[in-house]
């Protein structure tokens, strides 16, 4: 898939984001993907009313962040935001990316210094955990069409 090196993203950390899987994916690739797949189902229910296809990364940071985690490792960290939750992105041996970073438009966030963050913790919302879940199953069926 790699061809995307040329293409240009909107999710912060996307011109380092050169890990790779044991396929040789990048998180570009699974950005590509997952923007396929990550729908209304999959986003946090209090920003469900506004979700769109235009901003389809909205209440998908954990769930894709620990998934992500699954992938590549890394630990997960968390901006601490106003309403008292966090905001989850990756840091993979130093190779910081947050797939899920243009919900916020033009906000830049400060990505130094925050917190890791524990699935245990984040999964003991069931609600949470069932769409990780889902996401998860999504993009193994996803990945494996990939040729």
């Amino acid at each position: 898939m790699s061809e995307n090196t040329k293409k240009t993203y909107r999710f912060y950390g996307w011109e380092t984001a050169d890990v790779t899987d044991e396929k040789g994916l990048t998180p570009r690739d699974y950005y590509d993907i997952l923007s396929t797949i990550w729908t209304v189902e999959t986003c946090a229910p209090r920003l469900r009313v506004n979700w769109s296809p235009e901003n389809v990364t909205l209440g998908q940071c954990s769930i894709t962040a620990f998934l992500v985690q699954d992938i590549f490792g890394g630990k997960v960290y968390g901006i601490p935001r106003s309403d008292g939750n966090y905001h989850c992105f990756n840091d993979v041996e130093g190779c910081v990316f947050d797939l899920t970073s243009e919900q916020f438009g033009d906000e830049i966030l400060d990505y130094s210094d925050c917190p890791e963050q524990f699935r245990e913790v984040h999964f003991q919302k069931e609600e949470k955990r069932l769409r990780y879940e889902l996401l998860k199953e999504r993009l193994s069926e996803a990945v494996a069409n990939i040729k």
